[in-house]
């Protein structure tokens, strides 16, 4: 019989970093006050929790790599909401901020996750930031608090 290796879903005494973009702050807000609450609630202090703002979603892969390079957290939820326009922007940006997480992560060992919204329309990103599709920021803190503990085990 295989062996499981089921993370306990406990971070005290961890140390997180949420990045955030500013852009489409009302969705954003929404998303850092979710992953915020759920870290608490899964052993994260106050303390331990640092919250970084920058200007938009292209930004936060590069103060999520810093801030892993630097050791100041020891995992990180990216959150953002890129929602559709006129211009093939949400297409290019979407894109791009979901492959560098994915080589962000990768190269830095440090556990992210991933709370970037990509919807339609600004009434879909706030359903899933705490309106009636959940919050995405929640789930995001979730995820990296079984992440941590699998990286520790």
């Amino acid at each position: 019989m295989a062996t499981e290796k089921r993370a306990r879903l406990d971070a005290s005494g961890r140390r997180v970093a949420v990045v955030a973009s500013r852009f489409n702050e009302v969705v954003t807000r929404r998303l850092v006050e979710g992953a915020v609450e759920s870290l608490r609630a899964h052993g994260v202090a106050d303390a331990d929790i640092a919250v970084y703002w920058v200007a938009g979603a292209f930004e936060v892969p590069q103060l999520a790599a810093q801030v892993a390079r630097e050791k100041h957290a020891d995992g990180v939820v990216w959150a953002g909401a890129i929602i559709r326009g006129e211009t093939d922007h949400y297409d290019v940006l979407s894109r791009t901020v979901t492959q560098a997480i994915e080589s962000t992560a990768l190269q830095s060992g440090v556990p992210m996750t991933l709370a970037v919204l990509t919807t339609d329309t600004l009434e879909q990103a706030i359903d899933r930031a705490g309106g009636k599709h959940g919050n995405a920021g929640w789930n995001a803190a979730v995820a990296l608090v079984e992440l941590m503990s699998q990286f520790r085990s």
